[in-house]
């Protein structure tokens, strides 16, 4: 019998690669519309804080006893290194406690599989609505810190797609971390022994450059360093050519970060 259209009845035509991505990406968009409000209004409220906080509280006393930072304000020097510290928390707590769940708790990632959905539809889908959450905490922070005076340039709008890379860049390795994970435990390790150590010595409140040459050789091998960087340069207009290297590590950390998540996910799921 000839496959006709989903739309009526009789036998019909499979799902496109697109069409399944979509389904995926979905799913996990109803759920979150169960929960935006909450979430958008800390990721407006967060870089308030923050900004009254470092950006305008410690900021006058660096820039009173200093004259800021390699002669910019403090304020214009940490905001973009904390537009891109917002996307990597955004993929971290989207990626680890969420998708452990969805592994163990209620196995909907089982339930997935079950249906002609492959592994690498569920992973771009569900990748592709973490990356849009991503970037809503990167524009929702630059919004609020737009309006403090923190950048220079109208070319911090590039800020935004800046950090959807930066949320991949983490999100997908953490994927590959998480399928892997034989508990929820091994998450207060990431948190502790990796995003923090990041916030600190990536650039984001003093140039890696200050840093012993070890600690400084490591910040330039961590995506976050890398983003950091991009976003100040699109925050101020001073692109560089190296600028165009923290976009290529970014990109690997993502490419490597998805044959290490594809292939833990399809061995915790399949295998």
């Amino acid at each position: 019998m000839t496959a006709v259209s989903r739309h009526v009845h009789g036998e019909r035509t499979p799902l496109r690669p697109a069409e399944r991505v979509r389904a995926v990406a979905g799913y996990f968009l109803v759920v979150y519309k169960r929960t935006w409000q909450g979430s958008l209004f800390s990721r407006f409220v967060s870089p308030l804080l923050f900004l009254l906080a470092m950006g305008l509280g410690l900021g006058s006393l660096v820039d009173g006893a200093s004259g800021g930072v390699d002669g910019v304000p403090y304020l214009l020097f940490v905001a973009p290194g904390m537009v891109a510290v917002q996307a990597m928390l955004s993929a971290v707590s989207e990626s680890t406690y969420p998708v452990y769940g969805l592994f163990t708790w209620n196995r909907m990632y089982h339930s997935m599989l079950a249906t002609p959905l492959t592994v690498s539809d569920i992973l771009l889908g569900h990748l592709g609505v973490i990356a849009a959450q991503g970037g809503l905490a990167a524009a929702a922070f630059v919004l609020v810190a737009a309006l403090f005076g923190s950048f220079t340039s109208w070319w911090v709008q590039l800020a935004v797609p800046v950090g959807v890379l930066v949320t991949l860049a983490f999100a997908v390795p953490l994927f590959g971390f998480t399928a892997r994970a034989k508990g929820d435990s091994s998450f207060n390790v990431v948190y502790r022994l990796v995003i923090t150590p990041l916030m600190l010595f990536s650039g984001v409140f003093f140039p890696v450059d200050r840093l012993p040459i070890v600690l400084e050789a490591l910040a330039w091998v961590t995506p976050l360093w890398h983003g950091v960087e991009l976003v100040r340069s699109s925050a101020h207009g001073s692109f560089a050519p190296f600028d165009l290297v923290h976009l290529v590590v970014l990109l690997v950390f993502i490419a490597v970060g998805w044959v290490y998540a594809r292939t833990g996910m399809t061995a915790r799921l399949v295998s």
